[in-house]
């Protein structure tokens, strides 16, 4: 592997594997950088990380026990503009990478990837201030012939959609059917397929996707 000089560079590892993050910290190691590595197991410590210490490169897992890391990005990016988020996940690029990306990631790579891929898009994060797979460098041009890639909520129906927002609201679904006027089946069906459009398995996804794109 092929090593790069430059300046200091403080990067942050966050995921609730440990395994994950010396893997990494090993990867850093061979690439002979010069940087202090940070270390964080949950969204509470990644958070408290970003506040404390400038990080010029944070990779962070896109879920963690205590919640979602989509819902973090944007705070991150907030409080540390200059900080470059590279997603590093075992979750599905295809279907997830564009909402990190629209959330504020600057880049997003799947732990399936080989070890040269992820220095390589590790290096980019540093000299290019993001990485951009090919896999999602072509979801990217889909998105503009299909803008759902980038808001998934222009796939529902405008009843799916009133639904989904009461669900935001709290609302379980004998207070929607019956604010709706329609049986409690009929909502559970409707439930059923907006999370089936929107690639989504519980409430607390549906809610994060309301607040970023409705």
């Amino acid at each position: 592997m092929s090593e790069l000089n430059s300046a200091s560079v403080n990067v942050l590892l966050a995921d609730d594997h440990s395994l994950i993050r010396q893997g990494i910290v090993f990867l850093l190691e061979e690439m002979d950088w010069e940087c202090e590595i940070f270390q964080a197991s949950s969204l509470q410590q990644l958070m408290n990380s970003i506040q404390e210490h400038p990080i010029d490169i944070a990779i962070i897992d896109a879920h963690f026990p205590d919640g979602n890391s989509i819902t973090i990005v944007p705070e991150i990016k907030k409080i540390s503009p200059k900080t470059k988020i590279l997603i590093f996940t075992g979750i599905e690029e295809s279907t997830h990478s564009l909402k990190f990306l629209n959330a504020g990631a600057d880049g997003f790579l799947s732990k399936l990837n080989e070890e040269e891929e992820i220095a390589e898009a590790i290096k980019k994060m540093y000299t290019h201030g993001s990485y951009i797979s090919e896999v999602t460098q072509a979801l990217l041009r889909n998105s503009i012939s299909n803008p759902t890639l980038i808001n998934p909520l222009l796939s529902l129906t405008e009843r799916e959609l009133q639904i989904a927002e009461m669900y935001a609201e709290g609302l379980g679904n004998l207070e929607i059917a019956n604010r709706l006027d329609v049986k409690q089946n009929t909502v559970s069906t409707i439930k059923k397929r907006i999370f089936d459009k929107l690639k989504i398995e519980n409430i607390v996804e549906l809610i994060d996707l309301m607040k970023k794109h409705y």
